[in-house]
């Protein structure tokens, strides 16, 4: 039996989710939730074989909780599901490996074939994704470029970022330059934008606070 842990924060599409996997003989919903903040811990407890996330959770990104689960948890397959075919998030999934990347209205056959193949150590992603993944570039930025563009998409200030990456303001308003020039950008707002639309930063959070122009 291939144990599988839900978590999607649509309540109706989780329910019918779990409704469906239940007409499966050979899967079974062991745990589901609505919270990313809730995957790892019950993952943890009830050791699925597979880990179906919704890649947009309302507390954070699906790709962080596939993040955690590969550290702590490498056992579990990863098996995200998306409702918009974007390049968004298909690059920072390719590259993270998650195990497998379908669409919400993917047939229930498709769905349950997905979840089988993923537990059996294959890799599976949708045709259209995989065409995303494909025609979408590749990130200009370096890996310290990336993250102080992330820290400043999460509200940091230039000081704040300064002492988290452990550089001089001048450094890190350099960095935030050659963000800006390799992008295209207006502004570090758009920068962001930019990095977020082409799957290189996570998407926004509802509760991270507005990027402060001035800092």
């Amino acid at each position: 039996m291939i144990r599988v842990l839900l978590a999607d924060d649509e309540h109706l599409i989780r329910a019918a989710l779990i409704e469906l996997i239940g007409l499966e003989s050979d899967v079974e919903v062991v745990a589901d939730t609505g919270e990313g903040a809730q995957v790892l811990p019950l993952a943890l407890r009830h050791r699925p074989d597979v880990a179906l996330l919704d890649v947009n959770l309302s507390d954070t990104s699906g790709l962080q909780v596939a993040a955690e689960l590969h550290e702590h948890l490498p056992s579990c397959r990863t098996l995200l599901l998306t409702s918009l075919s974007t390049a968004s998030t298909v690059r920072a999934a390719v590259e993270l490996r998650v195990s497998g990347y379908l669409m919400k209205d993917a047939a229930p056959d498709a769905l349950a074939e997905g979840i089988r193949k993923v537990a059996s150590g294959q890799r599976v992603i949708a045709p259209e994704l995989m065409l995303a993944a494909w025609e979408s570039r590749a990130n200009p930025l370096t890996p310290r470029e990336t993250e102080v563009l992330r820290l400043a998409a999460e509200g940091q200030t230039v000081s704040d970022i300064a002492d988290t990456v452990r550089l001089s303001v001048g450094t890190v308003r350099n960095y935030l330059g050659n963000c800006l020039t390799k992008l295209g950008a207006r502004s570090r707002l758009d920068a962001v934008r930019i990095a977020r639309q082409a799957g290189w930063l996570p998407p926004a959070d509802r509760s991270t606070p507005m990027l402060d122009m001035t800092q």
